[in-house]
């Protein structure tokens, strides 16, 4: 199977930067505790993952007390436009 090809109507955005400094954490101490390079997560943060493994998104979640909702956000790149008229619509 190939792989999914990217969507250009939504972005998937990390907010491992925000919650770091919630946290007041440093993305090394991070790596760390989860066990993966500073490359890896720096790689994350940026938003240039094209994945991620589960056990990593579970270790990040775990040292970061948070939920995968609270660190991977899904951001519509057309939420500026205005929604399409809804199919059949006659305009009557």
């Amino acid at each position: 199977m190939a792989p999914a090809e990217a969507d250009e109507s939504h972005d998937v955005h990390c907010r491992l930067d925000e919650l770091l400094a919630d946290r007041g954490m440093t993305l090394t101490r991070l790596a760390e505790l989860v066990g993966v390079s500073v490359v890896n997560l720096s790689v994350l943060k940026n938003d240039r993952a094209r994945a991620i493994r589960f056990s990593t998104l579970q270790g990040i979640c775990h040292a970061l007390d948070c939920e995968i909702g609270e660190l991977l956000v899904l951001r519509r790149a057309d939420a500026a436009r205005p929604a399409p008229p809804a199919t059949g619509a006659t305009g009557r």
